[in-house]
């Protein structure tokens, strides 16, 4: 016979990170610091004639706008977490912010590339002095905003199976915004320096090639790891052992079919069908895996040889 419950151990369907509130806050503190900054830069460009001023109080604008994409995520997800229409909860509302907003990053490193290419082509003039404030100014508000944005995990999440898929990819992707502007302003001091003391001005967009490579490969991370959430790719291998592993040590079990796969940061959903050859009930199976850090919403399928039961002495 064949019998099909659902998970036993108390649950909701609320997959979202258990810092989803302070991640939440924390992304809007830096759109609050970034728009200030922007609306500084704007401001003094304007009122001292400063190009390098406007120049990067409208990338600020853009940055602003990136980071909107995550607070935004994380809004939905916490306001529809009670949504019967979303099978699984709102995890994955995080996984696809975090998808769009590496797909972003990249757009923005093709950018640099480009305006990079083009001012080896035709030479601008470059102020120097303003140029380096600005970028100074880039730089502290950066490290500010990804220190508030930094993830943090706590020891009991680093002692979960797969802890490294407990990222939050929507917090994750609001940081390497932060980082790459960090970097960019970095690269752009570099190059800013070694123009006025050397005369190398070739190196401001030279460093804009190196800058754009890096973000390109922190946005193919994020965008590996993020799809593959999307697309419940099966790559929890040491999740999957445990619940193998307790399952068989529950009594005489055989695993016939089993899929696991992520369900938000730091939860996770498995369906597993067995086949036992003494009494045993889905219940008692979901109670045994009940223990298993992360794993929070679980169906089981239960096929008993009841030939084999009574030749047994089973009653």
């Amino acid at each position: 016979m064949s019998v099909s419950r659902p998970f036993s151990c108390p649950h909701d369907h609320h997959f979202l990170s258990d810092q989803h509130r302070t991640n939440e806050r924390r992304t809007w503190v830096v759109i609050a610091l970034t728009f200030s900054t922007m609306v500084v830069e704007i401001v003094s460009g304007l009122f001292f004639g400063s190009m390098a001023l406007l120049a990067d109080g409208w990338h600020m604008a853009s940055h602003a706008s990136a980071l909107s994409i995550t607070a935004l995520a994380f809004y939905l997800a916490r306001k529809h977490k009670d949504n019967g229409k979303f099978t699984f909860g709102t995890g994955k509302i995080g996984d696809l912010a975090g998808f769009s907003s590496a797909l972003l990053l990249v757009l923005i490193a093709l950018f640099m590339c480009y305006e990079s290419v083009q001012r080896f082509m035709s030479p601008v003039t470059i102020h120097f002095n303003e140029a380096i404030i600005v970028a100074v100014i880039g730089l502290i508000v950066n490290l500010l905003s990804a220190v508030l944005l930094k993830e943090h995990h706590t020891h009991e999440d680093s002692d979960c199976a797969d802890h490294h898929t407990h990222h939050d990819h929507n917090l994750r992707a609001a940081y390497l915004h932060v980082i790459a502007d960090a970097l960019t302003s970095i690269l752009a001091i570099a190059a800013l320096v070694m123009g006025k003391f050397w005369g190398w001005a070739f190196m401001d967009p030279m460093m804009g090639i190196v800058g754009a490579a890096f973000i390109i490969r922190w946005s193919y991370g994020l965008l590996r790891d993020s799809s593959r959430i999307l697309l419940d790719y099966d790559g929890h291998g040491e999740m999957a052992s445990r619940i193998r592993k307790t399952l068989e040590q529950a009594g005489e079990i055989k695993v016939n079919d089993f899929h696991v796969w992520r369900l938000g940061p730091g939860h996770y959903s498995a369906v597993v069908a067995v086949s036992s050859g003494v009494p045993v009930t889905p219940e008692a199976l979901k109670a045994s895996l009940c223990s298993i850090p992360g794993l929070s919403h679980v169906i089981i399928e239960v096929d008993v040889d009841e030939l084999e039961i009574k030749e047994r002495g089973f009653s």
